[in-house]
């Protein structure tokens, strides 16, 4: 059953809206930003333990095998762990728009999820 012209013109209107904003789904939160560093350190890590997990099980020593499980764990927690000490601005802010709020402000999900839907829906 084919759309009707009013069902096409809002499914691309909410296509628009989710290109457009799909930068807020994806966004780091204030001040934490990805390290290349750590991303890098922490795989070369998860590799080291894993190859160190092969040899374990190959040679049957279990503490080898522990070791080599507990460097990959630490490895993938390395690279996933946010940089310190490198804050990002709001892009509302920079935009000249109220900033968005955010978690520590006391509002519940929904409130925060209707707040941005009527900040989209403001702007048209």
């Amino acid at each position: 059953m084919p759309l009707s012209e009013q069902e096409q013109r809002l499914l691309d209107e909410m296509e628009r809206h989710l290109m457009r904003n799909d930068a807020d789904v994806v966004a780091p939160r204030e001040g934490q930003t990805l390290s290349y560093r750590n991303i890098v350190y922490g795989a070369v890590l998860a590799l080291v333990g894993i190859g160190g997990l092969i040899v374990g099980v190959s040679t049957s020593l279990i503490v080898v095998g522990v070791i080599a499980f507990l460097l990959m764990v630490a490895g993938v927690l390395l690279a996933v762990t946010p940089a310190k000490g490198t804050p990002t601005t709001p892009r509302a802010a920079t935009a000249g728009q109220k900033p968005r709020p955010t978690a520590g402000t006391g509002q519940s999900f929904m409130d925060r999820m209707n707040d941005r839907w009527d900040r989209r829906n403001d702007g048209h």
